[in-house]
């Protein structure tokens, strides 16, 4: 059906997918050891997140910390976070973009 001249591009097309999908694992892996650090309220809160988005530290002024507004440290504390998520989505994007040459391949992050 696709003579022989079909196949071998078949072939020269799955060796590239495997390879792919090896540098996007090897990718993911070293992404593991990577930390963004996102930083709030003129440094009221600080957090530190991993690549597999696992908080690693969190960092308060103790000017944040006020008894009388407990809200306003929890808001700063969920939007420091939010950032550090943020940041890990876009890091993984751009390595991501790196290995796949820009293709968009949906479904794989």
């Amino acid at each position: 059906m696709f003579g022989n001249k079909g196949m071998g591009n078949m072939a020269g097309m799955m060796k590239k997918v495997q390879k792919m999908q090896a540098d996007m694992q090897k990718m993911q892996e070293e992404l593991k050891q990577r930390t963004v650090e996102a930083s709030v309220g003129g440094g009221a809160v600080t957090v530190v997140m991993n690549g597999e988005k696992v908080l690693e530290s969190l960092k308060l002024n103790p000017s944040a910390v006020d008894p009388e507004d407990v809200e306003m440290l929890e808001d700063l504390i969920m939007a420091a976070v939010n950032e550090a998520s943020k940041k890990v989505d876009d890091l993984l994007a751009q390595e991501m973009g790196k290995v796949t040459g820009g293709l968009n391949l949906p479904g794989l992050f």
